[in-house]
């Protein structure tokens, strides 16, 4: 290898972080696939086994998965530094681009060019994110007991509503004795293999930094005291009552929720958002997440767009531009802050376990678990893109969100039909497929829409 592991230069890994987080398009799932392929298959900087490990720890815990996995994989390789650098790298181009959009949308959001954007870059992400759950797929269900993990998951939270934290507590349940009983079929995720040339520096890197009560009171103290800064500085400058104290107390206690990604709190936010604070009109949710489906970054970085039509609309004496983007840099603040509390303080306990055999089959039901979960997330958002209207059918236990089917909307299916062309019989890459579709839009808002 030209650059082992050990010779990595800073440099060199920055440039691969801010690769992946401007390719990082298509939902947690897609954004999983990019850091696979360049950190696993091409760089061999990390074994396969140790970037499930790290992505499984990562599923565990509220907030995107995707941008903490990077903020794992950059502390394994550079210790904090590396974390803090891949981790703000992955948030950067996301919270641009939806600040952007952001604020086009409060001025010119009635403007055809702005609709046809919107119209055409949606129904590309079912692409992206189609083929991201088939590759990950792959790479988690190894045999038909993990298969039977994964459907029971997808029907656990599409027909039952089950909340996601007791399917993951479910499915590790699952795993952990049946490491036990059936390890040939339970462990997936191997433990430790005969020693890999990608695994031996992070190997060095863990046998000095083995988990401390000290170490992890110093962390935890840290990131807390930069996680209630804000709110010092709201009550010194405007008080309780102003729309940005509001902004910061929702969206911390949020920050702490988000499980399995940004789908399963996004109803809880929307009605927030439109009932009790008036921040959002009805259905400018559907906008926000689109932005956020469509631009690099993780999906929960939409809460930036509520934070910022919030502060936006509910300015008092301040400027409305000022205050979107005090609005936009204050959420995306209390929603990020934690997630590098809990891999600084938490990774070093999980990579010290990484041996451990019970843990890794419990994970390894987990993880076929959550494929299952990204299964749903995508049938609910081509469901909420490709039709007008959905309803929501109850009955014998189970609920379930179904299209009105006279509903559909055309132009939306023309273009995800040919989003499924460019991106699996074509191989154009995500960029290309996206400003492919964006520009359908935009020929279909001008020609047919309105």
């Amino acid at each position: 290898m030209k650059n082992p592991p050990e010779d990595l230069p800073f440099r060199e890994a920055l440039k691969v972080w801010v690769k992946v987080a401007i390719h990082s398009f298509g939902g947690p799932a897609g954004q999983i696939a990019v850091m696979h392929k360049l950190l696993v298959e091409e760089k061999k900087w990390i074994s396969e086994t140790r970037f499930l490990h790290a992505l499984n720890y990562c599923m565990l815990l509220p907030g995107p998965e995707a941008q903490q996995l990077a903020t794992y994989i950059g502390w394994l390789l550079h210790r904090k530094k590396g974390g803090l650098a891949a981790g703000l790298l992955f948030i950067l181009p996301g919270f641009i681009s939806i600040l952007i959009l952001s604020l086009l949308y409060a001025y010119f959001k009635d403007v055809t060019f702005v609709q046809g954007i919107f119209y055409g870059i949606k129904p590309a992400v079912l692409a992206i994110v189609a083929g991201a759950v088939v590759k990950i797929g792959q790479k988690a269900l190894k045999n038909n007991a993990m298969y039977l993990i994964a459907i029971a998951a997808f029907l656990s939270i599409f027909l039952f509503k089950v909340d996601f934290p007791y399917i993951i507590l479910a499915a590790g349940l699952i795993g952990y004795p049946g490491g036990k009983w059936y390890p040939d079929i339970f462990y997936v995720i191997k433990g430790p293999q005969p020693k890999r040339q990608e695994d031996e520096f992070a190997d060095r890197y863990i046998r000095h930094i083995r988990p401390s009560w000290i170490s992890l009171l110093k962390t935890a103290f840290i990131f807390l005291v930069m996680w209630a800064l804000p709110f010092f500085i709201i009550i010194a400058a405007g008080g309780r009552e102003s729309v940005f104290f509001q902004e910061a107390s929702f969206f911390s206690k949020t920050a702490v929720v988000t499980f399995g990604g940004a789908y399963s709190v996004l109803a809880y936010i929307a009605q927030k958002a439109v009932e009790s604070y008036a921040w959002l009109k009805p259905g400018e949710m559907l906008d926000g997440l689109g932005m956020a489906e469509t631009t690099p970054g993780p999906l929960i970085q939409v809460v930036q767009f509520v934070g910022f039509m919030g502060a936006f609309r509910f300015a008092g004496g301040m400027d409305p531009l000022l205050a979107g983007i005090l609005g936009s840099v204050l959420v995306t603040w209390v929603t990020f802050v934690p997630c590098f509390l809990f891999i600084f303080a938490g990774a070093p306990y999980i990579e010290y376990l990484r041996g451990n055999k019970n843990l890794t089959a419990a994970l390894s039901g987990i993880t076929a678990a959550v494929v299952g979960v990204i299964a749903n997330l995508g049938i609910w958002f081509s469901i909420n893109t490709l039709f007008r209207e959905v309803y929501d059918i109850e009955g014998f236990g189970f609920s379930m969100v179904a299209p009105v089917w006279n509903t559909l909307e055309g132009g939306a299916f023309f273009i995800a039909a040919i989003a499924f062309l460019l991106y699996f019989r074509w191989k154009l890459n995500m960029l290309q497929t996206i400003f492919s579709c964006m520009a359908l839009g935009l020929l279909y808002m001008f020609l047919i829409g309105q």
